[in-house]
Parts: structure tokens; sequence; C-alpha cells
């Protein structure tokens, strides 16, 4: 692995832990305004600090990010569906590398749809920008999409898609937390990061995500709506940020997260 690539793998994940805490922040692709991030720079300003990474489309980026924030951008390069679409798996590549290099981002990221009909031509879509990558030292995430069908969220589906992934050059793998996770995460040899997924019940809730996924051995979090979508946003990252890089519990983390939230609304 060249020099390049590795140096922009440890801005990502943090040489001390070997882990990261990215935010998502990319689903307007498909998803439009979504909730939480209708107005993408009020919401990506206050989290920027305590992100490892930020995951965004080149417009986000562009429109919502001040080129002068620190923080590594991993560069959503994948779409052409919505949720109104018949599918959310007939995705192309939507971004030139040219452009890539051009926003100097540290790694760019892609979504395979793999036991749809359009797995075929998703897989190919990876394999040219893994090569595209390791031709400019840029490294390349696999995000393990399933569209609507969430039923597919288990070991071995997810097991399949992430070695398959891997086994075609990715160098990082999103996909989900599930039951028997460590397995997914055994036959896959890169660094696995877990989705956070549509919100849950309760902050505490996620917490348990990012605190089971690491145990379990996930490389870190790459969390958007369980984040941006808390009403307490700035406390929710670091939280979890507690979770991932101190090994803190869930309940200490929620812990701190109350902490933080009650300083919010003192403020």
């Amino acid at each position: 692995m060249d020099w390049g690539l590795q140096n922009r793998l440890s801005r990502i994940f943090k040489p001390a832990t070997g882990r990261t805490v990215m935010l998502a922040v990319d689903h307007g692709y498909f998803m439009g305004p979504t909730t939480g991030l209708k107005n993408l720079r009020e919401t990506i300003s206050p989290l920027a600090p305590y992100a490892d990474s930020l995951m965004l489309t080149r417009g986000g980026l562009r429109t919502s990010v001040d080129p002068a924030v620190d923080v590594p951008i991993v560069l959503r390069v994948s779409g052409g569906t919505s949720i109104v679409g018949p599918t959310l798996a007939d995705e192309g590549v939507t971004v030139s590398f040219e452009d890539v290099i051009r926003l100097n981002v540290t790694a760019v990221a892609l979504s395979i749809f793999v036991g749809t009909e359009h797995e075929r031509q998703t897989l190919l879509s990876l394999t040219d920008l893994v090569d595209e990558g390791e031709a400019y030292g840029i490294p390349v995430l696999a995000v393990t999409a399933v569209g609507k069908e969430l039923a597919k969220r288990d070991a071995r589906y997810l097991g399949l898609a992430c070695r398959i992934a891997a086994e075609l050059g990715a160098h990082i793998v999103k996909t989900y937390y599930c039951e028997d996770f460590e397995k997914v995460v055994e036959n896959c040899p890169v660094p696995v990061v877990i989705a956070g997924g549509p919100k849950l019940d309760s902050e505490l809730d996620a917490l348990r995500l990012a605190y089971d996924a690491v145990s379990r051995g996930a490389a870190g979090v790459d969390m958007g709506r369980n984040i941006f979508q808390s009403d307490h946003p700035v406390a929710m990252i670091q939280a979890v940020r507690n979770i991932v890089h101190e090994g803190a519990t869930p309940e200490a983390a929620h812990a701190e997260f109350l902490e933080l939230k009650e300083k919010t609304d003192d403020a």
C-alpha cells in the first residue's frame, strides 16, 4: 500500500485507537431534504469538530463546508436514484475522478447492491473506482447497501457483501450491525464500520448499537441520523466518541450525553 493511501487512511482511523467516528450527512443524494439536514451547513458546522471524517456529496461539500475546516472528507460518488423511484439499487458513478482530486478529498464512497438485478453494474463500478483510487492514492469505501429491503440485514448476507467488496479492492467497508456481527468482521480482511441506519427510539439505543459494534470488531461507526436527528446532536456525537475511542459503556456514555445536554440547555 502506497504512502499516500496509508496516510489518508490514518487520517480517517485515528492511529491511537485504530477506530473512527465518521459523520454521514450524504442522505440528500437520494432522500432530499430529510429531517435534520434541511440546512446542511447549520447541521455540519457544530458537529465537524467532533467528527473524524465527514461523508457527503460534492454538492454538499462545495456549498456547506468551510474549506478551512480541518476534517477529512469521504466523498459520496455514487447515485442516480431516489426514494420515490422504483429501486434504489440502480446506482451509477456520479463524480469524475478528476473532480475527486480537485476537491482534495481523503476517500471516496460508493454503494454496492449485492443480490439485486443491479449487482453486476455496482460491483464493476466499485472495481473501476478502486483502479482509480489506487492510481492516485485515494482509499475507496464500499457501502453494502440494501435499498428498501431492510430484511437483508443478517450476518450471512452482510458477510457475503462485505467479503466481495474487500476482494474487489475496497479499502474500507460500511455495513449494518447484525446478530453474529463478529463473523462478518472475521471474514472481511479490511476495516468494517457500521451504519447507524434510521433513528432509533432513544440515544441510549444508538449508543448501545455503537458499543456492540466496536466490541465485536467494528473499526468504528459512520452514523448520521442517530446523531443529527437527536435533539442534542453535539452532545450525542461526543457520547459516541466516548464509546468508540475511550471504550466507555453505553450507560457511561449516556450519562455523559445527559450532562452535556444539561449544559447546552443551561447555556
